[in-house]
């Protein structure tokens, strides 16, 4: 019998030896430490021999840069979207141009040497590289027009770049260990660390902590391998530039004076004897005329000289609307025809002893939103250098015009206009054409990108008479079934403040003030049709020179001369004066 069991226990004991070992090996396995290492090309987006990673203010990026003679170069996109968006670059010509409170730098493709203004530099290396749709630009340049800091490692290539100062969470590695790709053991090592090695510390978890070395390598540190976490303060030694603004001591009464031709200049003092307190006064007299950059112009020297024996300065607009067949985009998107556009403004301004430019670019698509607004920049410099206000009129602000860049607009330019009207437009549903709270909305909007001392509040002289037109009983039957279906269609026209009053006393219609849109409205019915008014009067325009003192802003302008009543310049000195 004892021969016979004998077998079955060491067979047991071998059983339980083996799972024993077998136990082990798996707890050994679990809770030992992973001696693989990562694949730093593949960990790092590396693919081509000239691939750099881009580690930015210790977090790494998904973009790449190129390595190239010892420089590394990023792409103007990740120069524009994350260091400095005062870069700009015209594919259309190959040249790079930057913008400093005095000067303009500019730089070809290809090559080292660049000018500010009209001085020749160079540098030892080459600043703009091309290859094919994608511009390169040496991050040496750009840290000399930008707070930035860098270095470059290799093995494998890396640009450590830091644009953000201030706080960042330090802590010290205790003993000698390596961070890892994830926050576990058995993930692949990314770098040994030694004892008393510094980090920074980018993410904390509950016993894992993302960190990134001196030398840009990121990744995972077990928390108890590290101590002496603490906060510290990081700067570097940078002198920001100043811009400086024309800005006027006394609060801006802006009137626009249409001119559509040379003889409308010798009605100047007849239309000034119609006003109170303006101060400044802006004719519409140049336009962009061609796509080479040139200008139509209206001015007229004794107009000029008028305005100035009466104590009124000259703010002349310039406008991209009166010629259809030009084509803006293609003017501002070529560095050749902006130059040449801005130096025709310039040198009407000198010769016509203008005071100030009124720069009204609208109906732009977004896809010129940069151009434009360096066009905006260095219009300003030469502005400012030959004591020229700018001011630049812009819509209220939408999600389809933040490519205007008000904020930008106000480094540069002296005074943002914001043209608060047309809420309601020719081809629109009828409404109001600056109500209240359009007209709040644009302003409180504005000043979250444009300091109060630099914004002018455009009003308006006009209204809209809105004609609503019976459709009949011809429609279409799915047309009548739709929700959306309107049995009437509208029509309008922009009249002055007199005119719509007198269209809605004739029709013995009785106005009914409009709390919601701080306005009288009327409405009638004329030959079968309905006709509504939302009225411009002294009662709207309290209201809206009211915001303007109560936001502090800088003034307010009218559009247009001969469109408002008389008394309205009584209401306007009581806020303008």
């Amino acid at each position: 019998m004892r021969k016979k069991v004998m077998p079955v226990i060491v067979a047991v004991v071998f059983i339980i030896i083996v799972g024993l070992i077998a136990v082990c090996t798996a707890l050994v396995q679990r809770y030992t430490p992973s001696k693989e290492r990562a694949d730093l090309q593949t960990y790092y987006n590396l693919t081509e021999a000239d691939d750099m990673a881009i580690i930015l203010d210790n977090q790494l990026t998904e973009e790449t840069c190129k390595y190239i003679d010892g420089h590394a170069y990023l792409t103007y996109e990740f120069v524009h979207d994350n260091l400095n968006q005062r870069f700009y670059w015209d594919a259309n010509e190959n040249i790079l141009r930057y913008t400093t409170p005095t000067d303009v730098i500019s730089v070809n493709a290809g090559s080292s040497e660049y000018t500010v203004t009209r001085q020749n530099n160079s540098e030892n290396y080459t600043i703009v590289r091309v290859d094919g749709d994608v511009m390169y630009l040496a991050v040496d340049f750009v840290q000399k027009y930008t707070n930035l800091d860098f270095s470059i490692q290799e093995s494998p290539n890396r640009l450590i770049l830091t644009s953000q100062w201030g706080e960042i969470e330090t802590a010290t590695v205790r003993r000698d260990t390596e961070i890892r790709v994830l926050g576990g053991i058995k993930s692949d090592i990314v770098k040994d660390l030694t004892k008393g090695e510094k980090v920074t510390v980018t993410e904390t978890m509950d016993e894992w902590s993302r960190v990134c070395t001196q030398d840009g390598m990121i990744g995972y540190l077990r928390n108890r391998d590290i101590n002496n976490i603490q906060t510290e303060t990081i700067s570097r030694d940078f002198e920001e530039p100043v811009f400086n603004h024309l800005l006027k001591d006394e609060k801006i009464n802006m009137a626009w004076h249409q001119v559509t031709n040379q003889a409308a200049n010798n009605e100047i003092a007849n239309v000034l004897a119609s006003t109170k307190g303006v101060n400044v006064i802006s004719p519409t007299w140049f336009y962009l005329n061609d796509d080479q950059g040139n200008i139509m112009s209206l001015a007229s020297s004794s107009y000029v000289s008028y305005c100035h024996q009466n104590g009124i300065e000259v703010w002349a607009l310039v406008s991209n609307l009166e010629n259809p067949d030009v084509d803006t985009t293609a003017v501002l998107t070529h560095t050749s025809t902006r130059d040449y556009l801005t130096n025709q403004i310039i040198a009407a301004a000198i010769e016509y002893d203008l005071d100030g430019i009124n720069l009204d670019f609208e109906s732009l698509e977004g896809e010129v939103g940069e151009a434009y607004i360096q066009f905006v920049r260095e219009l300003s410099i030469k502005c400012e250098n030959n004591g020229i206000v700018l001011s630049v009129d812009n819509y209220v602000p939408s999600d389809y015009t933040q490519f205007y860049n008000r904020a930008e607009q106000a480094v540069f330019a002296d005074y943002v206009v914001v043209m608060a009207y047309d809420e309601h437009y020719n081809g629109s549903e009828e409404g109001s054409v600056a109500s209240i709270g359009f007209v709040t909305d644009g302003v409180e909007n504005t000043l979250l990108e444009v300091p109060a001392e630099q914004i002018i509040l455009g009003m308006p002289f006009y209204t809209r008479v809105w004609e609503l037109v019976p459709k009949g009983d011809d429609v279409p039957e799915v047309e009548a079934a739709s929700e959306d279906y309107v049995p009437y269609t509208v029509n309008s026209s922009a009249v002055g403040m007199e005119e719509a009053e007198n269209r809605a006393a004739v029709n013995g219609a009785t106005p009914v003030w409009s709390e919601e849109d701080g306005q009288y409205y009327v409405e009638y019915e004329n030959g079968g049709n309905t006709y509504k008014i939302w009225l411009e009067d002294e009662n709207s325009m309290e209201l809206r020179l009211q915001l303007m003192r109560d936001k502090g802003l800088a003034g307010a302008s009218f559009w247009k001369l001969g469109l408002e009543k008389s008394s309205i310049w009584d209401v306007i000195i009581k806020y303008i004066n």
